[in-house]
This record gives C-alpha cells, structure tokens and sequence, in this order.
C-alpha cells in the first residue's frame, strides 16, 4: 500500500499538492515513485516562471520511463528543490518531505474541489 498523508490534497496525473501560507508545494506521490522506480534525473521548472493550469512543468525520469509533471493550479514558481539536481533519489527515498519538486504562489484561490482527497486518491489508484 502507497503512503497517501490525509492533509495533502491529490490529482489524477499523480501529483500531491500541499498549501501553506497562500504558497503552494507541489511533489509525486508515493504511489507514482513507486511506479517509476529507480528516479535518475528531474527537470524542474525555472524560478520566475508563470505557470497556466493543467500545465506540463517538469518531467521525471527513471530507469524505466520520463513522466511529465502538471500544475494544477495557475501561478508563479517561486522557489525549486535543488537537491534534486544532484539527488533525484530522494523522490524515492522521501517523496512528500525531502523529494518535493517546487513551490509557487497561486494566481487564483485553490478551488479543493478541482483536486482528490487523501481517500479518493486511494480510490484512484486502487487502493481501498
């Protein structure tokens, strides 16, 4: 069974979602890097950029597959994870507190409906 935090919130393409403070982290989930395996390289977006919803801003790579990652909500990146560039594997290793991806101000309120609970992503996935 995946690790899927209650507080977090979820999209159908795998990314988790967590708000704090009007800022917004954006990561995979535990079910996702499991699925891809061993993680070799991560693309992150660049700081500065202007993202629109639904928009494909970075990309994963493992031994098996590159995946593209989405946003699920309009706004500026703020702020990337640099460990990733020398330490993809902490997506493995901790892909919700260390292996997060980048961190953006929303352009617009995040609308929870657009996105999965923690139980509904367990559905998703086919977990429950």
């Amino acid at each position: 069974m995946s690790n899927i935090p209650e507080e977090l919130k979820y999209t159908k393409s795998h990314e988790w979602v967590r708000v704090e403070d009007g800022m917004v982290t954006i990561g995979i989930t535990d079910h996702a890097q499991e699925e891809l395996t061993d993680i070799v390289y991560v693309e992150l977006p660049e700081v500065g950029r202007k993202l629109a919803k639904g928009e494909q801003c970075a990309v994963v790579e493992s031994v098996k597959t590159a995946s593209d990652i989405y946003t699920p909500l309009e706004g500026e990146v703020l702020e990337i994870n640099t460990a990733l560039e020398s330490a993809p594997e902490l997506v493995n290793e901790d892909s919700y507190e260390r292996g997060w991806f980048f961190k953006f101000k929303p352009a617009e309120s995040l609308d929870p409906s657009a996105l999965l609970d923690s139980s509904s992503y367990a559905a998703e996935i086919g977990e429950t």
